[in-house]
């Protein structure tokens, strides 16, 4: 028959009684009194039937019963204050290391990465911007940077915009934007009208240079103007940038007009900050995909990074 198990508060009174030899400094450490740690020794000695400690003049020692009982009991409960620091503690945190464009970074994914954060606490993201993921060429230097990152037990991901096509790495297609003209709303109101598309061509056109894939010129601006009916021979003046992070900018700045992805301007359209004079939009031959190394995107933090991606994605579509 198992012999019911003392109550934890007297066995812990006991080691503590038997590490200091001292009833008044047991008493202190457990802030009860004397004659208490006094009381609860001999109720532990009654149900177990043994004495633990031999009562002297102005001292106790352990008997041969409580010298034998304490390591145990020690070790017992070192085991159980484990357990319990171990079930408090936080979730361990895993690290995502994901790459991104600069303005997919800054003005698509920074936004929503709080609801990212709401579902997966225990997850923590990394971000790098990069104009490498901006891959025209169909091999971007992200995806080599990701063949040659070390297997350190971190994911590592790269949201690329280019054509998807990477044998041998798990692609998840996430969104082809369509690109159409914004400017800022002064611009709108107080510059030359912007009533028809070919009133575009009295301000000043904003470049974003990484839309002239592979050094082709015809597309950008150039698409657009074909698009709508307007032939202008010079469509690559006005201003450039080396990416769209700065034409957004230059257009807030009510500084021309920019040709922009829509998924990357709808915070600015939805709050005012830019309006889209015309509803034409032109769509991109490239697209926005997620790359990595297909063990990688398995793991619990990549995997859960992929969901959630996916269906923002699908919600902005």
């Amino acid at each position: 028959m198992t012999r019911r198990m003392p109550a934890l508060a007297l066995l812990r009174t006991f080691e503590v009684a038997a590490r200091h030899l001292s009833f008044k400094q047991a008493a202190a450490e457990l802030h009860v009194t004397p004659a208490a740690v006094s009381q609860q020794i001999r109720s532990l000695e009654a149900e177990l039937g043994v004495e633990l400690f031999e009562r002297l003049t102005r001292a106790v020692r352990l008997s041969p019963r409580g010298e034998s009982l304490l390591p145990k009991v020690r070790d017992g409960l070192a085991l159980l204050a484990e357990a319990v620091d171990q079930a408090c503690a936080p979730a361990a945190t895993e690290l995502l290391r994901v790459i991104a464009p600069p303005s997919w970074a800054s003005h698509w994914l920074l936004p929503r990465l709080p609801d990212f954060y709401a579902r997966h606490p225990e997850v923590e993201i990394r971000l790098a911007s990069s104009s490498e993921a901006v891959d025209h060429a169909g091999a971007s230097n992200v995806i080599a940077a990701l063949a040659r990152a070390p297997g350190d037990g971190r994911s590592e991901l790269a949201v690329v915009f280019g054509s998807g096509r990477y044998a041998g790495w798990r692609v998840d297609p996430l969104l082809t934007p369509e690109y159409l003209p914004v400017c800022a709303p002064s611009l709108a109101r107080a510059g030359a009208p912007l009533a028809v598309p070919a009133d575009v061509v009295h301000h000043v056109l904003i470049h974003d240079d990484t839309l002239n894939h592979a050094g082709d010129e015809s597309w950008g601006w150039h698409r657009w103007l074909q698009a709508a009916g307007v032939q202008r021979r010079a469509a690559s003046g006005g201003r450039h940038f080396s990416n769209a992070v700065l034409a957004i900018e230059a257009a807030l700045a009510g500084q021309g007009v920019a040709l922009a992805a829509r998924p990357i301007v709808a915070g600015h359209l939805a709050c005012g900050a830019l309006v889209a004079p015309f509803p034409l939009a032109i769509p991109s031959p490239y697209t926005y995909c997620l790359v990595g190394r297909r063990q990688a995107a398995e793991r619990p933090a990549a995997a859960a990074f992929r969901q959630w991606l996916i269906e923002a994605s699908r919600r902005e579509t």
